[in-house]
């Protein structure tokens, strides 16, 4: 993802699991269109080295998980300060336990008839 309204759309209508370090906003789409994920790591993870590390860490989790979604989900993955200082080992374990959680979360299963009914009203 690189524009704003995607990640704002993901953020505002998907569901949200904070595990550890990150915190993930999950919205099941109806295209057919390949699953997209977006990174927010802000400044209050580190300076600009810290903060390329943690996304290029993050990066190599999620192309692990990436083909498990399903077709025109989008995900926003948002790295916490504590991020910095977590091994890589500890980054995918944070993103299995909230993956975990919003799988087993009503609303992430729900939410394209959930936008649809919002949108019509």
């Amino acid at each position: 993802m690189r524009r704003s309204t995607e990640f704002s759309s993901v953020v505002g209508n998907g569901a949200r699991a904070r595990r550890g370090v990150v915190i993930v906003h999950h919205r099941v789409g109806a295209s057919a269109d390949p699953a997209r994920v977006g990174l927010v790591v802000g400044k209050a993870v580190g300076n600009s080295v810290h903060r390329h590390r943690v996304s290029r860490r993050l990066r190599a989790q999620l192309a692990i998980r990436l083909p498990g979604f399903p077709a025109g989900s989008a995900m926003v993955v948002r790295a916490l300060p504590g991020a910095a200082a977590a091994s890589s080992r500890q980054l995918g374990a944070d993103l299995d336990a909230a993956l975990r959680r919003l799988r087993r979360s009503p609303r992430s299963a729900s939410e394209s008839s959930n936008s649809v009914s919002k949108g019509s009203a």
